[in-house]
């Protein structure tokens, strides 16, 4: 590979996302808390009881779309913090050996120098291919520059 062929090492600190999927779940959380809450209360046979059951469904549901939009892959001066649905872990460079997004993964895993892999659900290719596959290269070329990441696509 040439140098050009090489991607840019982005300025730290920087946050990965998967911008659309975010989009889509928050959006969709909000016009199904908006619908259901007004459901509720134009509902006129419901009692007060029922009424707050509605809420509170509503509420529940909304908060598995928020956090299934949490994922983020954040990478600064000292290391990558990756934070998951219910987990968070912070990472020295070099911890990190390789940056993987090969064809039909769900999203990016870390080698680790523990011998383990993460996943990191921050850099996922769902709805937003071109980006995640972006923001593999420039994790990767982060990883490489900083620590002791090898490449491998």
């Amino acid at each position: 590979m040439s140098a050009a062929d090489l991607p840019a090492v982005p300025a730290l600190p920087v946050t990965f996302r998967p911008q659309r999927t975010r989009a889509v779940l928050l959006g969709v959380g909000a016009a199904m808390f908006a619908t259901i809450t007004a459901v509720a209360l134009l509902l006129e046979r419901l009692s007060t009881g029922e009424r707050i059951s509605f809420v509170f469904t509503a509420a529940l549901l909304t908060s598995v779309l928020v956090l299934l939009a949490r994922p983020k892959v954040v990478a600064d001066e000292n290391g990558v913090t990756v934070v998951n649905l219910t987990n968070r872990r912070r990472l020295a460079w070099a911890e990190i050996l390789r940056v993987n997004l090969r064809p039909g993964d769900p999203w990016v895993f870390l080698d680790l120098s523990d011998g383990t892999s993460l996943p990191a659900l921050g850099i996922q290719p769902g709805i937003g291919r071109a980006q995640a596959i972006g923001d593999a290269r420039a994790l990767r070329a982060l990883a490489e520059s900083r620590g002791s990441g090898t490449h491998d696509r």
